[in-house]
């Protein structure tokens, strides 16, 4: 086998993701209160600690401001925060200082969770042994210092989630400036004003994040602080949000490669934040996203962007000097920030002002204003540094202090006795946050010596205890991550051995839901592949468990690494039925097969593709195919599952790869599918078969759907229901009844599409039942039947937001739209149109926005946005993956906004483009509307000469291809009625017969805006046929209804035709005319009939066209204009017309409006 990139074995080194090492960040020390600050006790130096580069950067010390009127105050010690599995801080780079702030974890933060600096020992002797009772320590200021107008933004923002309006916001600021501090000064605030405040923060094991483990840890709180609206909230749904808390019960097992879950799981966690948050205002902290994992990033983005209702603020904060270039967090902030319904804080330093309250507050006495000047100097500001260098200088330990800022992290550990210091680089290595019996087991001590060495390190307020009083860490992260990087990396894998050695012994050492991976983090940082391999599988399959993609392709690649360097026997113990979950089974029996690579190759690429990782997925695909050529270049072995010529497993990870080119727009994905179809040619039936011939089927029902397309759907479900693979059966089914009613067979079709949508529902196929609330409306709405349409999309609405399939829900909104627009409601259109862009979180929900609000802008006569909408479409669904269904309807918008503005030959060109193509089976509904705006686009130009050269062929191919459309359903009848008369009204041959036809076919149907438009065009047809008396009055009540729809639909280009042609015909369309406004025209005499000829002779009409306009005769026409020359006193037309327009007689010609379509 082919040896495979790795980093397992490397020297220990600590590693980060900018490739550097060192030291990491300080935590603020507390001291007892003392003298002021002797001046006898100078500093080693008065460099600022900051690096020079940070130091540049920063800008000089604000003037110093009062404070506000509530910032001097002893912080209150009434909150109650829920316990943080987890606290602590990955190491940042040695060069990058910590930023202001306090309290445990970033200065000017205090405790972690109470807000009050006596919460640390009132958690830890109430629990744990009792084994902190009566330690005192103290290097935290205890008033709070600045900070007014952030404080001032929280409180806005907690004021508007009381009023019922979601609130998010971002705290960010270096490490060390304070904002935890700042946190906890508000969460005290917002408890008093009765919010429920729930704290979660990132855990950090080794050098990866926990899968959400804030949103964990917050949800835990808020469930023990609303217990009773928690459990209503979280009813009926425990099951799938026992991913997050494991307490809520087992979580549901769903279908295999549920590729729904996630999804499913983030939409559930909104909505339960939403309903908790109905009555009483809840406070939602997650702290330390720069360690965050990445599906606590996705989880996070989600929330942020689809929190609707509820007293709810969100609050976040991350370390803005970690977040370089390639930080994971960075795309997420870039995000965040386009969303005007978060809010960013950015701290900054403390000016000297600050400084010397802070100091004040830690020694409770005044400092001498030298010592003042020469700690702000060195701390330039920063609340942690402050923090640790007016302790080091109280307690008179600054004599040899250098500028390092290691050495100040690490001088209060070095103060301590060795089996402390032990205890605390034990401590460091553990995690974030280390549980009291952990630390107990590895540390190895009797208990009344731990006690005593906890006692020290607390009493040096080096650690804390957690805020449930179940373990320990550090005052700050930073002071951790020195200590940890202090250490030598044979000792660093020893104290992983003994964290993973005690786990395994002893499991409930640890929270159920961070066991595995803390147990793989601690063997993979032991070095020991034999024990680290099934561990980091065992990882990946919790992390799966949880719908965690990303957290389980780290772990797939982490074991992928470890597969060569692990021993043999221990690769082959390893069995898929335990760690093996995306591939189907190819005849191998998947409890005694041992495990191979390619299995891990399988769900690795597999969770790329569901966390969003598409391009290493996409790479892993080609590597898998890679190596299956190798095999089958190497002598026959026994097993098709463990060897050469594996057509099976090649074709599935070529399905896979279909699909991961469709979703990284390289392309249509039909060269990889083509392969796979081939591979399994001749096999006999197998999972992987039903799997190829389903997505064949699928993929050609949206592009080019016909015979063969059928046929393997109809072999796929075939198939999947021999190897009793009930997901693949219900997607092949759900294809089968959209081609058979493509393929005419509609009732057949409609009923297997209805059956889907109740079994799926009824077996949790939540994949499935998306799907189908998206294809069966779309294919009721292609017969016609747009009503039943909307009633399944309503129901798909509510079912995919609960089930939080965000894209389907995107493209229920945008087959809504559709049906909506041609029912009448276009309002209602526009919105769902709005809320397809808004829900979905792919670029083809974009495009459903676009296309409908062009169609709306074209309909309504506003050309120019038509034509930006049409260019927005056309980037968002993108010509990688062209779909007739996308195609053939902004090839229609096309020729309908060139046409009204004038460009046949555009118009022209574009439905050329189309033609050539064909319409494909299932493309009626789309190839009907685009026939007829191209032949009613002839007709309207027929009296342009500059059109006469090749209309006769543009009106050939028209109806050429109209011969190539079924006209089985009512709809499509109807259409084709409405295009064959367009066709003679293009060629000067149509009759009131041809309309008639049509608007009775119209009459039938739910198309209001098709059926006012062939009125209008029949009502036209009457009134120049000189039908007498009798056609008139049918006239003027086609032209009443058509004018009453196009008025309430806003359909300005239908109303301006329909009132030029009653104004022509000397018709009064309405029932009720009201007063007409005086015409300016009346003031020169002249008659209505007047002013109709010189509105024409101002547009240059000759008295032939204006006869032909007003239903009147040429020597009647020639009458009317010499009667207005002799009116206005003019010599000509040219000066009758020049006249008019001096005057503004026509300010609002009906002639400018476009024409109706």
């Amino acid at each position: 086998m082919k040896a495979r990139p790795g980093t397992y074995g490397e020297p220990d080194a600590p590693h980060r993701e900018d490739g550097r090492t060192g030291v990491g960040r300080p935590q603020s020390p507390k001291t007892e209160p003392g003298a002021p600050l002797a001046p006898s006790a100078p500093l080693a130096s008065s460099t600022p600690i900051l690096p020079r580069k940070a130091r540049a950067a920063e800008a000089a010390p604000a003037p110093a401001r009062a404070p506000a009127p509530d910032q001097d105050r002893v912080r209150g010690r009434t909150l109650v925060l829920a316990p943080d599995p987890g606290r602590g801080k990955s190491r940042p780079p040695a060069r990058q200082p910590a930023a202001a702030g306090r309290g445990a974890r970033d200065p000017g933060a205090g405790t972690l969770v109470g807000g009050v600096r006596d919460a640390i020992i009132s958690a830890a002797s109430s629990a744990a042994h009792g084994i902190l009772s009566g330690v005192e320590t103290r290097s935290v200021s205890p008033v709070f210092v600045g900070r007014a107008d952030e404080l001032g933004v929280l409180q806005d923002a907690l004021a508007g989630a009381t009023r019922g309006e979601p609130q998010a916001l971002l705290v960010g600021g270096e490490a060390g400036v304070g904002k935890t501090r700042l946190i906890e000064e508000f969460a005290a605030a917002a408890a008093r004003a009765d919010a429920a405040v729930a704290l979660g923060g990132c855990v950090e094991i080794g050098a990866e994040g926990l899968p959400f483990a804030p949103f964990s840890s917050a949800l835990r709180a808020l469930r023990r602080l609303l217990p009773e609206e928690f459990a209503e909230a979280a009813a009926g749904q425990e099951e799938e949000l026992a991913r997050l808390l494991p307490e809520l019960g087992e979580a549901r097992r769903g279908p295999r490669g549920d590729e729904a879950g996630m999804a499913r799981l983030f939409e559930l966690t909104a909505r339960l934040l939403e309903r908790v948050a109905a009555r009483r205002t809840v406070v939602l902290v997650l702290e330390d996203l720069h360690w965050a994992d990445a599906s606590t990033r996705n989880l996070l983005a989600y929330l942020l962007r689809t929190l609707r209702t509820g007293r709810l603020v969100v609050l976040a904060s991350y370390r803005s000097d970690d977040i370089h270039r390639r930080h994971p967090l960075r795309p997420l902030l870039a995000e965040l920030d386009r969303l005007r319904t978060v809010r960013r804080i950015e701290l900054g330093r403390f000016n000297r002002a600050e400084v010397e309250r802070q100091i004040a507050g830690i020694i409770a006495a005044e400092p001498d204003p030298a010592r003042v000047d020469d700690i702000f100097a060195r701390s330039d500001g920063n609340a942690f540094f402050v923090e640790e260098l007016a302790v080091v200088v109280h307690e008179g330990g600054c004599q040899g202090l250098t500028d390092s800022l290691r050495d100040l992290l690490l001088v209060r550990v070095e103060r301590l006795p060795e089996a402390a210091q032990r205890v605390a680089r034990i401590v460091a290595e553990g995690g974030s946050t280390v549980e009291h019996r952990l630390l107990a087991a590895v540390a190895g001590l009797a208990e009344e010596d731990l006690i005593e060495t906890l006692r020290a390190a607390v009493g040096a307020n080096l650690l804390l205890a957690t805020p449930d009083g179940d373990g320990y860490h550090f005052r700050h992260s930073l002071v951790r991550e020195a200590v940890s990087d202090d250490l030598l990396p044979g000792e660093r894998s020893r104290i992983n051995r003994r964290y993973a050695l005690a786990l395994e012994a002893e499991p409930t050492l640890v929270p159920a839901d961070q066991r595995a991976a803390r147990l793989a983090s601690y063997w993979y940082h032991a070095h020991d592949a034999a024990k680290a391999l099934p561990a980091v599988l065992d990882a990946a399959v919790e992390a799966r468990r949880r719908h965690a993609h990303a957290e389980r392709l780290r772990l797939l690649e982490r074991a992928m690494e470890l597969w060569d360097v692990a021993p043999g026997a221990v690769r082959a113990a390893l069995r898929p039925v335990d760690y093996a979950e995306v591939y189907p089974a190819c005849g191998c029996d998947p409890a005694t097969t041992p495990l191979r690579y390619l299995d891990l190759m399988a769900e690795a690429a597999v969770a790329g593709r569901l966390s969003g990782e598409r391009e290493r997925a996409l790479k892993i695909t080609k590597r898998a195919l890679r190596l299956l050529e190798e095999e089958q270049d190497l002598p026959a072995v026994s097993s098709s599952c463990t060897g050469t010529g594996d057509p099976l497993r090649a074709a599935w990870f070529w399905v896979q790869r279909s699909r991961l080119m469709q979703n990284t727009a390289r392309g249509d994905g039909w060269r990889e599918l083509g392969t796979a179809q081939e591979l399994v040619r001749g096999l006999p039936p197998s999972e992987v078969h039903a799997e190829v011939l389903a997505a064949v089927a699928n993929w050609s029902m949206l592009h080019v759907p016909g015979p063969e397309a059928l046929s393997a759907a109809e072999r796929a479900v075939e198939y999947a229901r021999m190897m009793g693979a009930r997901d693949i059966e219900f997607n092949a089914r759900l294809t089968l009844g959209g081609l058979l009613v493509d393929a005419g067979d509609i009732d057949a079709g409609l009923a297997q599409m209805y059956e889907v949508k109740e079994q799926a529902a009824d077996l949790g196929y939540t994949y499935v039942t998306g799907r189908v609330h998206v294809n069966l409306p779309s294919h009721l709405e292609g017969i016609g039947r747009s009503r039943d349409a909307v009633e399944v999309l309503r129901e798909g609405l509510g079912l995919t937001r609960k089930l939080g399939l965000a894209d389907n829900e995107a493209w229920v909104w945008g087959n809504l739209g559709e049906s909506l627009y041609s029912l009448g409601r276009w309002d209602e259109a526009a919105e769902a149109g709005t809320a397809s862009e808004r829900v979905g979180q792919s670029a083809k929900p974009r495009g459903f926005r676009a296309t409908i609000h062009a169609t709306l802008a074209l309909a309504r006569g506003d050309l120019a946005e038509a034509g930006r909408q049409l260019v927005a479409a056309r980037e968002y669904f993108g010509s990688h993956d062209a779909m007739p269904q996308h195609e053939l309807k902004l090839v229609r918008l096309a020729v309908g906004i060139a046409a009204e503005e004038g460009r046949l030959d555009d118009a022209r060109a574009a439905l050329e483009g189309a033609l050539a193509t064909g319409f494909p089976p299932g493309t009626h509904r789309y190839g009907w509307p685009l026939l007829r705006a191209a032949a009613g686009a002839e007709a309207d130009a027929l009296e342009r000469p500059a059109a006469e050269p090749g209309r006769a062929g543009a009106l050939e191919r028209i109806r050429t291809s109209a011969k190539t459309l079924a006209t089985r359903v009512p709809v499509w009848q109807a259409y084709e009625l409405w295009v064959r008369a367009e066709l003679r009204r293009a060629e000067g041959r149509d009759t009131p017969e041809d309309w008639s036809e049509a608007v009775t076919a119209f009459e039938a149907l739910d198309r209001p805006y098709d059926l006012a438009r062939v009125r209008y065009r029949l009502a036209a047809r009457l009134l120049t046929t000189g039908g007498g008396e009798e056609a008139r009055e049918r006239a003027t009540e086609l032209l009443r209804l058509a004018g009453t729809v196009a008025g309430h639909l806003g359909a300005r280009p239908l109303a301006g035709a329909v009132a030029r042609l009653a104004q022509r015909a000397r018709l009064a369309p309405t029932r009720d005319q009201e007063p007409a406004v005086l015409d300016p025209a009346e003031s020169l005499g002249l008659t209505h009939r007047e002013r109709d000829v010189l509105r024409l002779v101002a547009a240059g009409r000759s008295n032939r066209q204006i006869a032909e306009e007003l239903f009147i005769s040429p020597k009647t026409a020639s009458v009317h204009v010499s009667n207005i020359l002799a009116k206005l006193g003019v010599s000509g037309r040219g000066e009758a017309a020049a006249l008019a327009h001096r005057l503004r007689l026509f300010p609002s010609d009906p002639s400018a409006v476009p024409t109706a379509r």
